[in-house]
């Protein structure tokens, strides 16, 4: 039997270093959450202060926030208050992968530096994976272990090596990948108490600091899809929130294929994080065709067809759904069929996992 105590957390017990560090950590947080806004994120801290009792006369908020500023985190604007400065952006963007990587398993993290293409070849990387010997092999791919195997199955203890006993590991050929996340900003992603806009932020921040620290040689743009889509710069993504829109999901896989176009990247992606169906178009005109009740064929059959058109120019489409209602699993079932591509049904706090895991794997199947 499996026996749990809980003890009263006693802050008092750390060190002024320790101290600071996790309370930094949870401001990063607030803040994420907080859309940036820093009085906002103030508040939110003084609420967990009266509750936990973060601060005392050893430990100030006056101290907290005194040295977040020395640390080049906030700085004050024209009018006296708080804003986030460029090291508390990259801070927010840090502590979102530290909290992601940490929460996925060894196995899944991937290496460093590289993704993984569909073919095998003489790459960069070497898998698990062997094969006999042919002409022309690197002989520093050898598989020695299982080379010697080969060998005493047989001809027992008389070992003797013939050139049919030879393995060598297979290689994964590497290249770079440009990639587009679509995140949903309508109504629904603040619905009903859930927050589901702030784990989104955080992945778009994570994989903004994954490849500008691991993967140099990709790209990445974040797009927000409501009544309409457009980009936003990689360093706005914590100042994003959704609003009273509705999910014109066409126009954000229209706005991302637009910017993928311009890319020579060999790979070529679209990681779609929504809650909801398609329920907006935009006209030849410019006027928004919206209906939110069940799902519109006039607004399915567009957004099919978009899908469609992404397929035949290589772009494959990862859906990450936030919710398991019936008619976006409908839809999205629809959708991946018709783009060949994947989707995944992710709870908001394992959104990340899902994302992390699939970016690095970097569609490892092989032909």
């Amino acid at each position: 039997m499996v026996r749990i105590t809980y003890a009263r957390f006693d802050p008092k017990s750390l060190s002024s270093e320790q101290r600071f560090e996790r309370t930094r950590k949870l401001w990063l947080h607030l803040a994420l959450m907080a859309d940036g806004d820093l009085e906002q994120t103030e508040r939110w801290l003084d609420q967990v202060d009266r509750r936990m009792g973060v601060f005392d006369a050893q430990f100030s908020k006056a101290d907290f926030l005194a040295r977040l500023a020395r640390e080049g985190m906030i700085e004050k604007e024209r009018g006296g208050s708080m804003k986030l400065a460029p090291g508390g952006e990259q801070a927010i963007r840090r502590d979102a992968l530290t909290r992601l990587f940490s929460a996925l398993k060894p196995g899944t993290r991937g290496s460093e530096g590289s993704h993984r293409s569909k073919t095998i070849g003489q790459g960069h990387e070497r898998t698990s994976e062997t094969r006999p010997y042919v002409f022309g092999d690197d002989p520093g791919s050898i598989d020695y272990r299982t080379s010697m195997q080969n060998a005493m199955r047989r001809g027992g203890l008389d070992v003797e090596f013939s050139e049919r006993d030879v393995e060598v590991f297979e290689t994964e050929a590497t290249t770079s990948c440009a990639s587009v996340i679509l995140i949903d900003v309508s109504h629904s992603m603040t619905l009903y108490g859930e927050d589901r806009i702030t784990p989104a932020k955080q992945v778009a921040l994570a994989l903004v600091e994954l490849i500008r620290t691991r993967y140099p040689k990709d790209d990445l743009a974040v797009v927000l899809f409501g009544d309409e889509a457009t980009e936003v710069p990689l360093h706005r993504i914590p100042y994003v929130s959704n609003g009273p829109y509705h999910t014109n999901t066409r126009a954000g896989l229209r706005v991302a294929a637009q910017l993928l176009a311009r890319k020579k990247h060999p790979n070529k992606q679209i990681l779609m994080i929504t809650d909801g169906k398609p329920s907006a178009l935009t006209e030849a005109d410019g006027r928004l065709y919206k209906n939110p009740f069940g799902l519109d064929d006039r607004v399915v059959v567009a957004t099919l067809d978009e899908a469609a058109r992404l397929r035949r120019d290589g772009v494959v489409v990862t859906t990450f759904m936030l919710t398991n209602d019936p008619t976006l699993v409908d839809f999205i079932e629809t959708f991946t069929r018709t783009n060949h591509g994947r989707a995944y049904y992710a709870s908001p706090e394992r959104l990340g996992n899902f994302v992390l895991v699939d970016y690095i794997r970097n569609r490892r199947g092989r032909v």
